[in-house]
């Protein structure tokens, strides 16, 4: 499927690894020109170079930290005219909501919800004007199915889906749709992270608590980068322009509720 974006601009969020990567790429493939972000500049050109070699088609690097202001500047200077946003950072470490302070709740906020919020005030003005664009913020299955050991990064990424719900009406007029992907137990860095601290809490071996979080899952296996990152593509196509304010699990059928 032709999905009629080439030739249009995207900024991809902290997408040196894992599925911001992956992303990037399945955009790249579409023809987009991607900015790619991320902290570490040997990593990120490392990832801008690999892609661009795979598609054919250019790759930004810009190195910015989207928790600081001046990273923020940065990324929304290398390409103030996107059409596509896609929001990504790592989410906060697992715990137990008895050790959370106030310093941990500021943390999260600044990591999993004021830099969307923020990069998306930057940006949807000329989305507006230009009556085109995409912003696709990845969040989490924690968002509609919240654990406990999660509950910091529940708090900021629904914090995010409430806002984005609310200026979505408003936008879509112009051509400009606001979505969130809700991950759950996909195959990236973060996954290994998580079997591996499943692992020291069972005492149990690396390939013991895979098979465990895999027992969870409808589908009986990790979902794929790639088949998380082509939805993410689609949602930034022309066809996409209907589908608005809308959560979108890719979950391998594992969420339970109807709603």
């Amino acid at each position: 499927m032709d999905l009629h974006i080439a030739g249009r601009k995207a900024i991809v969020c902290a997408s040196s690894q894992g599925l911001g990567r992956a992303c990037a790429l399945s955009l790249s493939r579409e023809g987009v020109q991607v900015f790619v972000n991320g902290r570490t500049e040997d990593k990120l050109r490392a990832t801008a170079a690999a892609i661009q070699a795979e598609t054919g088609h250019p790759v930004v690097p810009v190195v910015a930290d989207i928790m600081t202001e001046a990273g923020r500047a940065t990324l929304v200077a290398a390409c103030p005219d996107a059409d596509i946003l896609v929001n990504n950072n790592a989410g906060p470490t697992p715990g137990k909501f008895e050790d959370w302070a106030r310093e941990d709740y500021l943390q999260v906020f600044e990591q999993n919800m004021l830099p969307a919020a923020l990069l998306i005030r930057a940006l949807l003005p000329g989305m507006r004007a230009r009556r085109y664009g995409r912003i696709v913020n990845i969040t989490s299955a924690m968002v509609k199915s919240p654990n406990p050991h999660q509950g910091l990064s529940t708090a900021a990424r629904t914090a995010l889906t409430a806002l984005c719900k609310a200026i979505s009406r408003e936008v879509v007029v112009d051509n400009v749709t606001i979505n969130n992907l809700l991950p759950e137990r996909i195959d990236t860095g973060r996954q290994q992270y998580l079997i591996e601290r499943q692992a020291r809490i069972d005492g149990t071996t690396l390939e013991a608590a895979r098979a465990k979080l895999v027992d969870t899952i409808a589908a009986k296996r990790f979902g794929r980068p790639e088949e998380f990152a082509d939805l993410c593509a689609y949602l930034c196509s022309e066809q996409a322009s209907f589908i608005c304010g809308q959560n979108i699990q890719v979950d391998g059928g594992s969420y339970r509720g109807i709603v």
